[in-house]
């Protein structure tokens, strides 16, 4: 999808033509999916962090002044909602018995098996930082410029760049 037909949409959207914003849903949706499961790990939990993104940019999407800034900005919501969902989940721990926690230990471990299954190298970034994580994810899986993964993760460009580096070196380097 070239970027002045998503520039089009977001300009149509914001008109209030209801046609173009489902076509940003469903041009996004899948990526987004993809990014907010790297950050918590949970189909669900996901699947509510975008569903949460897209009803926040319907109420706001007329505050966005750049379209072309739209992917950027539409990533940096998708990650807020999945830190705030991940958030909410931490405060409401529920104590289980042995045998509850036994067989929560028992599903995680047969989930585990089953992602044991994928390539070296995704296991290799696993160990990274979640914030390298995503800025690897960001870089060479949805294509985004250094500038708007920086707006995405809230950091400098030039912080962007190093964490880029140091996830690259550290890859190469338990690889070799």
């Amino acid at each position: 999808m070239n970027q002045a037909q998503i520039e089009l949409w977001v300009i149509e959207a914001q008109g209030g033509c209801e046609k173009a914003f489902e076509q940003l849903c469903r041009h996004f949706y899948p990526a987004l999916l993809r990014f907010t499961y790297k950050i918590c790990a949970d189909e669900a939990m996901a699947k509510d962090a975008v569903q949460n993104c897209w009803m926040k940019l319907a109420n706001s999407l007329s505050k966005l002044q750049d379209p072309r800034a739209f992917k950027a900005w539409v990533y940096r919501s998708a990650r807020w909602q999945t830190l705030d969902l991940l958030k909410r989940q931490s405060h409401e721990i529920v104590d289980f018995t042995d045998e509850e926690m036994s067989d929560a230990l028992i599903a995680h471990d047969h989930n585990e098996n089953d992602a044991d299954k994928g390539s070296r190298l995704r296991e290799l970034m696993n160990g990274l930082s979640e914030l390298d994580q995503q800025a690897i994810h960001l870089f060479y899986l949805e294509n985004m410029r250094l500038a708007e993964i920086a707006h995405v993760l809230g950091i400098p460009v030039g912080t962007v760049k190093s964490r880029l580096n140091r996830a690259r070196n550290n890859l190469k380097k338990q690889l070799e």
